[in-house]
């Protein structure tokens, strides 16, 4: 090494330390202002201290879901034409910011509210219970951390049925959707499983509980179920089907937008099974693990099922394979060992594409695969609990709980019933909630607006500007 190169490497050491130094006094005196805060005025416990990470990681671990709406947005709007891209992004806005309020004033009442074991919660309403402090003893579950965190699951929940129902839905429609959907159907489901009290939250067969950690079925299947009835009272977009009802393919304008879509999602899924610990504990970095191996696995799954079937690896098949093996693992991501993740999300990259196929030849047009990627793969994902669960997660209460550990049919059973009873109440609520829309307010938009695309009919102007002629 020259002198020269020696003298920079050595004056690039020294800016390095410097800079590390500037941190470290940063944080030394952040540290010292918020201790010096009135939260942190009296002598914090370790009990106090555990809460406040785990409110923390609740934090953070909701901002990494809720930028899922982004990915969403991506994946939606590559999947479909370009002459709807503004409308897949208004509806996506529409999800966070409609249901944010209608959880804030009902949802998170219905769903965590206090109701002495009956279907939906009784109070709480715009979180006139929640609790702005818990140290001392207080919990951690009725702050604003603990609803945030719940709030961005909502808004998951919902998103999922936009897809399914793009390029032919009148906005004002969809707006009417999103709110009952994540002020109501969505949170009684969140009510009967998880809330303590819940009417099916104790739902057993002997030794077997229902479990679905952070929900395969309860937050994804329904979205599925509900996007299924979206996709149905709709009825296909114009020129999907021929006149021998063979189905048309309609090729989204960008792989690109879905590939980076998919990126973000797999990026925030790690807060969204991860952060369902509610806790920063050693559970975590397994969470994160089988949550990682899964969606590769899917990854995998669905391109070799479709590089078989079509000759190709077709980029946005493959891309929902990476989305079916993180929707098969969510119920068990804490329950599972990493060879059952793996396993797990490669049989929902398979999964995923018959189911695709499938639908699309009954008929029903769904733009993004979303019904086969969250409701068919969230069935799996909870089903697969009965047969590769090797972890107690809290919510099963055993370890080996699975068929093929030995813990018999119970537990598959079990999670069976729970699948039935989400899709029976979503279903049927979503089929009696889009015909009211139908049949009131208009569900879809006119064949000359589908034409001209919504962006155009339901927004005044194109998602994509033109460049403006120049003279001279």
């Amino acid at each position: 090494m020259s002198r020269g190169l020696s003298r920079s490497w050595q004056e690039r050491r020294t800016r390095s330390r410097g800079r590390k130094l500037a941190f470290g006094l940063f944080g030394i005196l952040g540290a010292v202002l918020i201790m010096a805060g009135p939260a942190a005025a009296q002598e914090l416990t370790p009990g106090d201290n555990n809460a406040l990470l785990a409110s923390l990681w609740l934090i953070v671990a909701g901002c990494l879901v809720f930028l899922m709406q982004a990915g969403f947005a991506f994946v939606e709007a590559g999947l479909t034409r370009a002459k709807n891209i503004g409308n897949i992004m208004a509806k996506n806005l529409a999800d966070m910011a409609i249901g944010a309020l209608a959880f804030w004033a009902v949802g998170f009442g219905f769903a965590f509210g206090s109701d002495g074991g009956s279907l939906i919660g009784t109070d709480n309403f715009f979180l006139s219970e929640m609790s702005e402090s818990f140290l001392g003893g207080g919990d951690v579950l009725a702050t604003p951390s603990f609803f945030f965190f719940q709030v961005v699951f909502a808004a998951t929940a919902v998103t999922i049925a936009s897809g399914a129902m793009a390029e032919r839905t009148r906005f004002p429609a969809y707006l009417a959707f999103s709110a009952v959907m994540t002020g109501f159907i969505y949170p009684v489901v969140v009510h009967s499983f998880w809330h303590g009290d819940g009417i099916l939250s104790d739902l057993a067969i002997g030794d077997a509980r229902f479990s679905d950690f952070a929900g395969s079925s309860i937050v994804h299947s329904a979205g599925g179920w509900a996007a299924l009835m979206g996709a149905i009272f709709l009825g296909p977009r114009i020129g999907k089907y021929g006149p021998d009802g063979a189905p048309r393919a309609i090729p989204g304008h960008n792989i690109g937008f879905v590939v980076v879509g998919v990126f973000i999602l797999w990026f925030g899924w790690f807060g969204f099974n991860a952060g369902s610990e509610l806790a920063m504990d050693e559970a975590v970095a397994h969470l994160i693990v089988t949550t990682l191996l899964a969606a590769s696995a899917g990854v995998v799954g669905a391109g070799a099922v479709i590089w078989r079937k079509t000759g190709a690896m077709g980029v946005s098949m493959a891309a929902n394979g990476a989305l079916a093996g993180l929707v098969s693992i969510t119920a068990g991501t804490g329950a599972l060992s990493f060879t059952g993740s793996v396993i797990v999300g490669f049989i929902g990259g398979v999964i995923v594409v018959y189911s695709v196929l499938f639908i699309e030849k009954r008929g029903v047009d769904d733009p993004v695969g979303a019904v086969s990627v969250h409701g068919v793969c969230g069935v799996w994902g909870t089903l697969a609990i009965g047969l590769f669960a090797t972890v107690d997660d809290a919510f099963l209460g055993r370890a080996d709980a699975g068929l093929f550990y030995g813990g018999g049919f119970e537990q598959l059973a079990v999670q069976a019933i729970g699948v039935v009873l989400i899709a029976a109440w979503v279903l049927g609520t979503s089929a009696i909630l889009f015909a009211v829309i139908k049949r009131t307010i208009g569900l879809r938009v006119s064949p000359e607006e589908e034409f001209e695309g919504l962006d155009l009919a339901e927004h005044g102007s194109p998602g994509y500007g033109h460049e403006p002629l120049t003279v001279g």
